[in-house]
């Protein structure tokens, strides 16, 4: 009889040690199994090769932890018959179930999910042999499985679409959200996987900032222009400004400064530029970088679908989409954005939401909208007059100055801070 309770025993050991695989196996973190592989771990290349044919190892898992609890069931009603009679069935159930949902279910489950990654490396070695003995086995269930699918219908592949995946990356990221030291990784990470969804147009430096020169000026103003401009590649048009006739860098011009006898040798300010290159406003920043690198070209003329010049995209522009804009000396956190004492921001019209959002976590919508004007334009529905105020998305704005049509600047007070202002007031 004790010899029938110490096998009991270890069979609810080994059903623990079954749950305790399933759980570690199917919620450790792939990504670390895949780079731990790349170490050159062989535990890790073990458990990867698991989950490759993770039907198989669940068949296996859910074979041996089965196997043991109907056993170990089977011998302890068996053991309880003999001591008490028929109430044994009755007691022998009751202990069983107390045994193996606490010490072979939860127990053994908990702690796997605690510390998965540690225990998929250890029961991985343990599992792999298994695996390939219930093999046979596993087989014949799985084809009866896929018969009775089949009959009601039911796909047993699972796909996951490019959407997906990049949702399930995106997820990933969030889960480190409250890690403070990941901030500007996860902020990189993010604008990375967003590429392809941002167009060129919700980042260009529109018509109305650009800098650009007449052709027809005399080569030497053209020259001295071009020095004192802060920007190595400038448009050139002739007629109108918005017709573009080159692009012109200044190190071609350093190049064709040969001085003879006093006398800059450039007769025609467009022998020293290049051809414009005109993209269409909605090309998605992923499109535009991999064309700026096939071209090994810097810089683009955007235009909208009449062809008309809306502004300039430059692979700079691209990359400061990714890694954000470097603060300046006075530890501004965006060009524009003034942060104040209460709590507010003095924002400029022109700066963009995604620049606000990922600066400070900010969730505005820039779906309709580009910039901070922009998204008061569309909800709105108006142009605003300066010391209106209007509450969207949580957020409190108020116009401050605006130009003929254009909203120059604004104040924004998030949600908490309008959260704190009404306790105080309570």
């Amino acid at each position: 009889m004790m010899l029938t309770g110490i096998f009991v025993l270890m069979l609810l050991l080994l059903s623990a040690f079954f749950s305790g695989s399933e759980t570690a196996l199917t919620a450790t973190s792939k990504s670390l199994m895949l780079q731990k592989e790349s170490d050159g771990d062989k535990r890790a290349r073990i458990v990867n090769r698991l989950l490759k044919r993770k039907e198989r190892l669940i068949g296996t898992i859910l074979l041996g932890n089965n196997l043991v609890n109907i056993l170990a069931s089977a011998l302890a009603t068996s053991l309880m018959i003999q001591s008490f009679g028929e109430a044994g069935i009755v007691y022998a159930t009751v202990v069983m179930t107390l045994l193996v949902l606490i010490f072979s279910e939860i127990l053994p489950k908990t702690y796997a999910l605690m510390n998965s990654n540690q225990l998929a490396l250890v029961v991985a070695p343990i599992m792999q042999p298994l695996t390939y003995i219930c093999r046979p086995i596993n087989i014949v269930i799985q084809g009866i499985v896929r018969f009775f699918l089949n009959i009601f219908k039911i796909k047993l592949e699972h796909n996951l679409n490019t959407s997906q995946t990049l949702s399930e990356l995106k997820g990933a990221i969030e889960l480190h959200a409250s890690q403070a030291n990941v901030k500007d990784e996860r902020a990189m990470l993010k604008s990375v996987l967003d590429l392809a969804d941002v167009e060129v147009g919700e980042i260009m430096t529109h018509r109305k900032n650009l800098v650009t020169l007449n052709a027809d000026l005399e080569p030497f103003k053209i020259i001295s222009e071009i020095v004192n401009s802060q920007f190595t590649r400038i448009p050139i048009w002739r007629e109108r400004q918005d017709n573009i006739v080159g692009v012109i860098h200044s190190k071609s011009i350093l190049r064709a400064l040969e001085p003879s006898n006093n006398e800059i040798k450039i007769t025609n300010i467009l022998d020293v530029t290049s051809e414009p290159w005109f993209i269409p406003e909605t090309t998605k920043l992923l499109d535009q970088l991999n064309a700026f690198r096939n071209r090994h070209e810097h810089f683009a003329i955007v235009v909208d679908e009449y062809g008309d010049l809306q502004g300039v995209v430059t692979l700079e522009d691209i990359l400061e989409e990714i890694v954000g804009d470097i603060a300046d000396e006075t530890d501004i956190p965006i060009i524009g954005v003034k942060p104040q004492k209460n709590g507010s921001y003095l924002i400029n019209g022109s700066v963009t939401i995604r620049d606000l959002n990922r600066e400070f976590e900010w969730n505005l919508p820039d779906e309709e909208a580009s910039t901070i004007a922009g998204l008061i334009i569309a909800e709105s529905r108006s142009i605003p007059s300066p010391g209106q105020k209007f509450t969207f998305h949580n957020f409190r704005f108020e116009i401050l100055r605006k130009h003929r049509n254009q909203i120059i600047q604004l104040r924004a007070t998030p949600p908490k801070k309008i959260k704190n202002e009404k306790l105080i007031d309570n």
